[in-house]
């Protein structure tokens, strides 16, 4: 071949993508958020939503932890990625299991929001003010260990659904109070009579919460490349090192599990907790490091809980879901 005859390789530039979601007015907001920051970036790029409806959003009436977990929310989404009928998928980070299905990967995590849980009520201003034996709505384990280790004379009851079917059965006197993440409730606009954050030290939110994950395919780079600008530093760090510990943990049903990472002065710390069901066990530890050691911070403060008793709790809830 001579040299005149040579022609490089042409770069296909990407002028449309879609982002596969689940319809829920609160995923297809979040959606909808990163389509926008796309389209901030790259002011020539079409994007487009593709709704699936998920297993988790079709079985509505047993708990999570009983059909399969947190990947029920992201199996289909998935797929649809892996098939080629959609470009990315834009999860919350504490709905995706600890591993992730080959060839995909989280590439960008743009910059966090709210972390904390909030309790709702439409008669009762906080936790302490609730009646014995009050009835309390989550679907969560994490959720209701944790609000036993507080009050173990609270009644929990299973509370599936979107987040406008949740606030619709509490005004409808279903429950006493609930209990979702403060996200939703911002990125929405809803508010009730009652509503008071529950946060470290008495209570710590799934690991993930509050964060959003970028999907696609691993080999693409192109679109890595495209969507890097929305990539959030400090975010990626404790987002790692909370899923690090989730994953040394094996947590990849739901299960009550915890924590929180933060950086502060350019050190990462990072909060981990597990209980079991009726929060009678509770083994939390704390760590810190540099920021680099996200992944090994995550691990080495799992191996801590799992030595404490943790590795005991998890085995017995793992044995009661087969």
């Amino acid at each position: 071949m001579s040299c005149s005859s040579f022609k490089p390789k042409q770069m296909v530039m990407i002028t449309s993508l879609t982002i596969a979601t689940r319809g829920s007015k609160l995923a297809l907001w979040q959606a909808e958020h990163v389509a926008g920051l796309i389209r901030q970036a790259h002011a020539h790029i079409d994007v487009d939503l593709k709704v699936i409806k998920t297993s988790g959003d079709k079985i509505l009436d047993v708990p999570l932890a009983k059909i399969g977990g947190k990947g029920l929310f992201v199996k289909e989404i998935e797929e649809t990625i892996l098939a080629g009928e959609a470009d990315l998928a834009v999860h919350s980070m504490k709905d995706v299991p600890s591993e992730l299905v080959s060839g995909l990967t989280l590439g960008i995590m743009p910059e966090r929001d709210d972390v904390a849980d909030v309790l709702l009520s439409m008669r009762y201003p906080d936790l302490w003010s609730l009646p014995e034996g009050a009835v309390i709505g989550t679907s969560s384990l994490r959720r209701q260990a944790q609000l036993l280790a507080l009050r173990p004379d609270l009644t929990i009851k299973t509370l599936r659904g979107n987040l406008d079917t949740r606030l619709r059965k509490l005004e409808q006197d279903h429950f006493d109070a609930i209990v979702v993440a403060l996200v939703g409730l911002k990125r929405l606009g809803l508010q009730v009579p009652y509503a008071t954050g529950l946060i470290p030290p008495d209570f710590y939110p799934a690991l993930g919460q509050g964060a959003l994950g970028i999907e696609y395919p691993v080999e693409n780079t192109e679109l890595h490349s495209l969507l890097a600008p929305l990539d959030h530093a400090q975010t990626r760090i404790t987002v790692t090192a909370e899923r690090s510990f989730l994953h040394e943990l094996e947590g990849g049903c739901q299960v009550p599990i915890g924590g929180m990472a933060e950086v502060t002065e350019g050190r990462l710390s990072l909060h981990g907790i597990v209980l079991d069901v009726r929060g009678e066990q509770v083994i939390l530890e704390h760590g810190q490091a540099d920021c680099q050691a996200a992944e090994e911070l995550g691990r080495s403060l799992a191996r801590r809980v799992l030595d404490r008793g943790g590795r005991e709790i998890l085995r017995q809830i793992y044995a009661c879901g087969e």
